[in-house]
């Protein structure tokens, strides 16, 4: 089941088996809600059910389950029924929730059978889930709409026609380490996104590359693990896994190891990838923390850049944080986040 709650009240709800019964919503609110301590796992166990829960601003969004189940595929739906919703209806809020009763249960109903998942592209979902009410349609609309939802190409109608054909490509990549008080580096990777933007007429057919050519490096035989490589001159950018968007046609990307797919109209994440190689951190960051008595501490922080001077950095932040005890505060940097108990620095 998935529950949508604000505070403890449910505001949503959709049952798909009879193994939850309604009453777990209390045990929810009583052991991760109102937990007197801070539940930090996004997964708890109670009486042998399963909670999966994000939270978005004060809305928790939970999928409840008594089986056995793949979590990064429930949070992946979860993920999904959010990206679902802020695409109908602009910001997940109580208010927004409460307004968009129906329309939720009608997605609810459409993205999940029976707890397995199915649609859950916006675009598809668009062609017969409106927020304008039911259109009168011919039977040849109709047939089109059941064709694009149920045929080969189902993220894509047809008929689609632009005076100008255009299409935007952005490679979105995130750096996350994890670093000692030494300045020994315990732990760091690379994800990125390929995020684009189709305005094209038709069925076209894309093909997409990396560095020209892209082969399969297989490092370890034993556990039979491989990396994709991209092949740079004489040196390699190794990725250690990624994953596509349903339009890619994967047998041409393990014969030809090219991308190649007809792209739904409007934006959409072509594909995801990892890489734990030879990653270049953009910032150098020296902290250094001083007691001065019992009740007071100072902490300074050095930030350097990495790249080139060419390159221009903005929206940087440094966030630190203090204790929950900490009464007062000496700025030497923008501004304080009170409900955060961060200092910012931007």
């Amino acid at each position: 089941g998935i529950n949508a709650e604000y505070g403890g009240e449910i505001l949503i709800s959709r049952i798909y088996r009879d193994d939850i019964a309604r009453n777990a919503v209390d045990a929810f609110r009583v052991n991760v809600i109102h937990a007197r301590s801070q539940i930090r796992s996004p997964v708890t166990n109670i009486a042998r059910t399963s909670f999966f829960h994000l939270k978005k601003s004060n809305i928790w969004i939970t999928a409840v389950t008594r089986q056995n189940v793949n979590a990064a595929m429930v949070f992946e739906m979860l993920h999904k029924t959010l990206a679902l919703m802020t695409s109908y209806f602009g910001k997940v809020s109580e208010e927004a929730i409460k307004s968009n009763f129906v329309l939720i249960y009608e997605l609810l109903d459409e993205i999940l059978d029976f707890g397995y998942p199915q649609k859950t592209d916006s675009g598809i979902l668009k062609t017969f889930i409106t927020q304008q009410g039911i259109k009168t349609t011919s039977a040849e609309e109709q047939t089109k709409i059941t064709n694009q939802v149920t045929g080969q190409i189902g993220w894509r109608r047809e008929g689609i026609k632009y005076r100008r054909n255009e299409l935007f490509l952005d490679v979105l990549e995130n750096v996350n380490l994890l670093m000692n008080a030494q300045g020994k580096v315990l732990s760091a990777h690379v994800s990125g996104r390929v995020v684009m933007r189709s305005y094209l007429s038709g069925m076209p057919e894309c093909k997409f590359g990396m560095n020209d050519k892209i082969i399969t490096d297989t490092k370890d035989k034993d556990n039979s693990t491989s990396d994709v490589v991209a092949k740079k001159k004489n040196a390699g950018i190794a990725i250690d896994d990624c994953t596509f968007h349903q339009c890619v046609k994967l047998s041409k990307f393990e014969t030809e190891r090219s991308i190649s797919f007809i792209p739904p109209d409007g934006e959409f994440e072509l594909m995801r990838y990892r890489t734990t190689k030879d990653i270049s951190f953009p910032f150098r960051i020296i902290p250094l923390v001083r007691e001065i008595g019992k009740t007071k501490m100072e902490i300074k922080v050095v930030l350097k850049s990495n790249y080139r001077p060419a390159l221009l950095g903005q929206k940087i932040e440094v966030k630190i944080p203090t204790p929950q005890t900490t009464a007062g505060v000496n700025l030497f940097c923008n501004k304080e986040d009170p409900n955060t108990n961060h200092l910012i620095m931007q």
